[in-house]
């Protein structure tokens, strides 16, 4: 443990619950009123890189890393702001991978731990990054960005989020999990935080942001519906102002009809029937009556639909079979369990000559692998090998399976 770095870090954190109500002032305000604390107190903050001043004659304000830490903790939802550097945060992902297993070829374990460590605080810290920025969109949502008063900055708020999760979207294309696959290699350690973590977190974000697309342009019609009658209120009460003495014509005795009555909605709604009136009763009843009555014709003796003997031991040997192919690959989930090694379908197939169909064999090992509890598929990691199909895109040809343990 770095003991300067220890008690640099205790120091801060001193400061920032010594001075929390300034900080708390200069967060709400923008920035420090200096003449209501000690100089000596604001030479010791900026000096810990917790205020600072941004030119000559400018006011102290709050160090960016501060104000986010305020903005994330309590919540803020004056908090606009959509952190989408993804492409940066891969990027040392990968390099701090490649640390961690020369480190390990060489035997310089400290150092392995060491770059675990960083490794695993950098994926963590890039999940809580993208799972922050859509608790900021929800946030910004849900109270229909109140913090902005008239309808036109609502309904520009409304865009710069729309902005922002299509640049969210865009960085998450950056994720290329079969180039983080290989980085991990058979580093269990890594293909939990390269793959495993990451994918669950990619999964999420994407789910909750095209929620978050689907909200933002039902808010952005709303608001603009408000705006336009805004403006039509707007003009009347104008339109008025000026000529106080106008009065509507009798639009019914005009022989070209306005274009604004040509698109009002009807007033006659659509015809329906009124089953409490008595006297459409006998009516109602016949028709009723003939919507019961059913009329089939005979067709006489059909002999396809007569009785079929049924082949009870057809049945039995078609279940059996299938037993002994889920026996199979129990035994071969167990045999990979009992080596510790990384077993293909197709090597355990040809070693234990079994009869089943080769396709038929690989599509139960999936199968079974997919039953399993998420639990139990924890401790398996299960990879495909294949290649795209030539002609249609976007499909696979799965070759061949190969499973091992995490």
């Amino acid at each position: 443990m770095n003991q300067n770095l220890h008690q640099a870090g205790v120091k801060l954190l001193n400061a920032l619950s010594r001075h929390s109500e300034l900080i708390m002032q200069v967060y709400l305000s923008g920035t420090l009123q200096e003449s209501k604390y000690s100089p000596k107190v604001i030479e010791s903050l900026v000096k810990q890189g917790i205020l600072w001043r941004p030119e000559a004659e400018a006011e102290l304000r709050l160090k960016n890393a501060v104000r986010n830490l305020l903005e994330s903790s309590l919540q803020d939802e004056r908090n606009r702001q959509v952190d989408a550097n993804i492409g940066s945060a891969l990027a040392s992902l990968k390099t701090l991978a490649q640390h961690y297993k020369e480190a390990l070829e060489h035997g310089r374990f400290a150092e392995s731990e060491a770059h675990l460590s960083d490794l695993t605080e950098h994926v963590y810290g890039l999940t809580e990054s993208l799972a922050n920025n859509v608790r900021v969109l929800f946030s910004r949502i849900n109270n229909e960005f109140g913090y902005v008063s008239s309808i036109d900055a609502k309904i520009r708020e409304n865009e710069l989020a729309q902005g922002q999760v299509s640049d969210l979207l865009k960085q998450l294309e950056l994720f290329r999990f079969d180039e983080l696959s290989t980085v991990a290699g058979s580093h269990r350690e890594l293909r939990h935080l390269l793959v495993v973590a990451l994918q669950q977190c990619f999964s999420r974000v994407t789910q909750e942001l095209a929620i978050v697309q689907a909200r933002l342009l039902e808010l952005l019609g709303r608001f603009r519906e408000f705006r336009g009658r805004t403006r039509l209120l707007k003009g009347f009460v104008l339109h008025m102002e000026q000529k106080p003495d106008f009065a509507p014509g009798n639009y019914y005795n005009l022989t070209q009809v306005t274009m604004l009555f040509n698109v009002a909605d009807k007033m006659i709604k659509p015809a329906a029937v009124d089953v409490n009136r008595v006297e459409h009763e006998q009516e109602l009843q016949q028709i009723v009556g003939s919507i019961k009555s059913l009329h089939r014709a005979n067709k006489g003796y059909q002999p396809e639909r007569a009785a079929q003997q049924i082949h009870v031991e057809q049945q039995s040997s078609v279940e059996f079979a299938e037993d002994l192919l889920k026996n199979a690959v129990e035994d071969y989930f167990c045999r990979v369990i009992d080596s510790g090694k990384r077993i293909t379908a197709l090597d355990y197939y040809q070693e234990n000559k079994l009869e089943f169909d080769p396709e038929a064999w690989i599509y139960q090992v999936i199968g079974g692998y997919q039953g399993l509890t998420s639990e139990e598929q924890a401790y398996f990691a299960i990879e495909t090998s294949g290649e795209p199909h030539p002609i249609y895109n976007g499909n696979f040809i799965i070759r061949d399976v190969e499973l091992g343990l995490r």
